[in-house]
């Protein structure tokens, strides 16, 4: 979970809040562990359920999140199918990876990887 705290850190935050990965067993060290997180999609179905135009598409593959716009509807979190966007209860708005690595360098495990 050290990538998911690393995660919450780019907000200045101390636990788990703000990540914008969620890792979570699959039953066990002998089944192993997932890991959520956005897949960068080139045809975001978060974007598209978005009713305020708050998620921009990414050249790369992805969105941004302009917070100003976004209306707290909840329809990204809905709209994703991977469950992929978090939720930020606190500011009632959608947490979405913005692929900036950060995560990559705090996994023990190599697993993690910024695929450009």
């Amino acid at each position: 979970m050290s990538c998911m705290f690393a995660c919450s850190r780019r907000f200045g935050e101390g636990g788990l809040a703000k990540s914008a990965i969620h890792v979570s067993s699959i039953g066990g060290v002998e089944r192993g562990y997932k890991v959520v997180v956005c897949r960068g999609c080139e045809e975001p179905s978060c974007e598209a359920a978005c009713p305020t135009g708050a998620l921009v598409k990414r050249k790369d593959g992805g969105v941004i999140l302009n917070s100003s716009k976004c209306i707290g509807c909840g329809n990204c979190l809905r709209a994703c199918p991977i469950g992929a966007v978090m939720w930020d209860y606190e500011m009632n708005k959608p947490i979405i990876c913005v692929h900036c690595g950060y995560c990559t360098n705090y996994c023990p495990y190599g697993v993690l990887i910024l695929a450009r």
